[in-house]
C-alpha cells in the first residue's frame, strides 16, 4: 500500500507539479516528526546556508553539504542573488568555531524546472577554498554503479520540527525507509513514505545511506489526503556524470579527490 501511494504521488505530479516546502503555498508547513538531534559534529559535511532572493529582505533556509573544499551540493529551488554558508555549525546560535564562507557562483541544473521540479540539484562554488578539520569535511557521494536501492537511510538538517515550527538551533537527524517505486525512478529521484521525514528548511541536504555515501538531496514532499507524506530526493547517481563536469570544469579539485 505504502508503495502505491508514492505512484499516486507522482501521477498528481506528473499532471500539475509538487510544490516544494520552500516555497509552496498549497501544503501546510510539515514537521519533522521522529526525529532526534544529532550528536554534535557527527556530521561535517552538512551545510547551514542561509539565502535571500531578489527584491526579499527574508532571509530563508535551506541546507546543503560539502563535497570538496570548493563545492557545496544542495537543491536547485534554493537558487538565490545571495548566499551565508556556515561550515562546522552544531547549535547554529553559537558561532564559535563556525566557519563563514560566501558563494562565488551557483550552478543549477540546465533542465530544472520550477514547474515539475526535475532535476533539482545544484552546485554552489564558494569563494575561498575550506580548510578541513574534525568538523568540516567532505562526503562521499554514491556513484553511477551504486545502483541497487538502498533501504535504511538518514536526512539531516536544521529545519523546522514538530516542537519548533521556526526551524531547529541545532542540527537533527530523522531516518527513512526508501521504497522502490518506478515513478519515483524515471523522474531519476528516489522516494520515502512515512510520517518522519525532512521538514521545511531541510531542502538541500543529503539523504545518507548505510555506506556512509550521500545518495540523494532532499527535493519536495507532499502530503496526499488520506495517507501518510510522500519525501522525496534527488537521485544522486543519476547527476554524477553532471557532478564531475561541473566541478572539473569550473573548479581545481575534482569531487572524487575526497574518497
Amino acid at each position: 500500500m505504502q508503495c502505491t501511494k508514492v505512484t499516486v504521488c507522482f501521477s498528481f505530479f506528473g499532471l500539475f507539479g509538487l510544490n516544494m516546502y520552500d516555497s509552496s503555498p498549497f501544503f501546510s508547513v510539515h514537521a519533522v516528526i521522529g526525529g532526534q538531534e544529532a550528536v554534535a559534529h557527527s556530521r561535517p559535511y552538512m551545510v547551514y546556508l542561509e539565502r535571500k532572493t531578489e527584491n526579499n529582505s527574508r532571509t530563508k533556509l535551506c541546507a546543503g553539504f560539502l563535497l570538496n573544499e570548493e563545492f557545496v551540493l544542495t537543491a536547485a529551488h534554493c537558487k538565490a542573488e545571495s548566499y551565508k554558508v556556515s561550515l562546522g555549525a552544531h547549535n547554529v546560535s553559537n558561532q564559535n568555531g563556525v566557519e563563514r564562507v560566501s558563494v562565488k557562483e551557483a550552478f543549477p541544473h540546465e533542465s530544472y524546472s520550477q514547474l515539475t521540479y526535475l532535476n533539482n540539484i545544484m552546485l554552489l562554488k564558494l569563494s575561498s577554498k575550506v580548510k578541513f578539520n574534525k568538523n568540516v569535511n567532505g562526503i562521499a557521494l554514491a556513484d553511477e554503479g551504486d545502483g541497487s536501492l538502498p533501504k535504511s537511510c538518514l536526512v539531516s538538517g536544521w529545519g523546522v520540527t514538530e516542537n519548533n515550527t521556526r526551524g531547529s538551533d541545532v542540527l537533527m537527524e530523522v531516518n527513512v525507509t526508501l521504497y522502490d517505486d518506478s515513478g519515483c525512478a524515471e523522474r531519476n529521484c528516489y522516494c520515502s513514505v512515512g510520517k518522519t521525514g525532512p521538514g521545511k528548511g531541510d531542502s538541500g541536504g543529503p539523504l545518507v545511506c548505510e555506506d556512509g555515501k550521500a545518495y540523494g538531496v532532499v527535493s519536495f514532499w507532499s502530503n496526499p489526503k488520506d495517507s501518510d507524506p510522500v519525501y522525496v530526493y534527488t537521485k544522486i547517481p543519476d547527476y554524477r556524470s553532471w557532478i564531475n563536469s561541473v566541478t572539473e570544469h569550473h573548479g581545481k579539485l575534482n569531487v572524487c579527490a575526497i574518497y
